[in-house]
């Protein structure tokens, strides 16, 4: 009995990792909020739930972020005009590899939407 116990377990621990998303690569952003619309590149590097990388924009910013099944979270500071921003991204990672989710802007409160696909520039 524990060997079957321990087997069962064995199975759905390597099944949980196994459907674990891998993001690691490059992935075009397309972002709307509060009525602008902007696409960036984003450039992720994942190891196990930890999302690290950078997003260029005008210029290129790291990134912090996790990963929980399917559900993918990451965010940069950056600032606008001299003001300083907290830009967080939450999302779900659907059955065609892509995301799709909301972004907010700190300390302003607002938010929009936003897609990102895996880059066509992923080789490069």
């Amino acid at each position: 009995m524990k060997i079957i116990l321990a087997a069962t377990l064995l199975l759905a621990t390597s099944s949980a990792f196994a459907a674990s998303p891998n993001l690691t690569g490059k992935w075009a952003i397309h972002s709307s909020i509060a009525g602008n619309e902007s696409d960036m590149t984003c450039n992720f590097t994942q190891i196990d739930a930890k999302l690290t990388g950078s997003c260029k924009g005008d210029k290129d910013i790291p990134i912090t972020g996790s990963i929980d099944g399917n559900k993918v979270t990451w965010k940069y500071d950056t600032d606008h005009d001299g003001t300083a921003l907290t830009l967080t991204y939450r999302a779900t990672l659907g059955d065609s590899a892509t995301l799709a989710g909301n972004v907010e802007v700190a300390p302003y409160g607002v938010t929009g939407d936003f897609t990102a696909t895996p880059s066509k520039e992923a080789g490069k």
